[in-house]
């Protein structure tokens, strides 16, 4: 089989561990009406690699917003000269994806681009599944201090973590670029670890 055409890759392919890695995603979409649809996608493995597609317009995707366009700033002519076949990227996502942590900063609106992009390849659209990335950065805490802060004391001192990272949420106004804002979104979950483990160090 020839290889496929990949638009943006970095780095060789993950190791796969018995409970994979944490994978940070990001959709943007034509609209965000019931018929919109998945226009670009990125992810960003928890040590800094990752794959940014735009994706050609499925056949039956027509419902476009000129106002999500003026925000996410891709026409959709570009799609269709520079974007790779749906079913293309659903297949590549599977392949790089299946077996991993993968989170969202809005995973109800992301799981829905997702699936529509995997049963257009004619694929489950269960196959894959988001979660938020806010848990995972309060796991990433959790896991650091537990033992080390009184267990009654816990749950502040993740929150004190999280306000002292510097991540709730006010990082600034997202790119509306799929590979951006994955990016971002991995960076305030690597803030958040980092400040776990200086208080560790602290305490310990």
């Amino acid at each position: 089989m020839a290889p496929l055409p990949w638009d943006v890759t970095s780095g060789p392919e993950p190791a796969v561990s018995g409970f994979g890695m944490l994978v940070f995603m990001d959709f943007e979409a034509s609209s965000l009406a019931k018929r919109g649809f998945p226009i670009e996608v990125a992810w960003v493995f928890e040590d800094g690699r990752s794959e940014s597609y735009l994706i050609r317009p499925a056949p039956g995707w027509c419902d476009w917003d000129v106002a999500a366009e003026r925000i996410h700033g891709i026409p959709r002519f570009t799609l269709e000269r520079d974007g790779t076949a749906h079913d293309v990227v659903a297949n590549r996502l599977v392949e790089a994806l299946e077996g991993h942590d993968l989170l969202a900063s809005a995973p109800s609106w992301d799981g829905k681009w997702l699936s529509a992009l995997l049963r257009a390849a004619g694929l489950p659209r269960h196959l894959l599944r988001l979660r938020n990335t806010k848990a995972a950065r309060r796991e990433a805490v959790r896991d650091l201090l537990t033992g080390a802060v009184p267990p009654d004391d816990l749950d502040a001192e993740i929150e004190d973590v999280i306000l002292q990272a510097g991540v709730p949420d006010r990082l600034g106004v997202p790119a509306h670029r799929a590979l951006p804002d994955a990016e971002e979104e991995r960076h305030r979950w690597v803030a958040v670890r980092d400040e776990a483990s200086r208080r560790r160090a602290a305490i310990v």
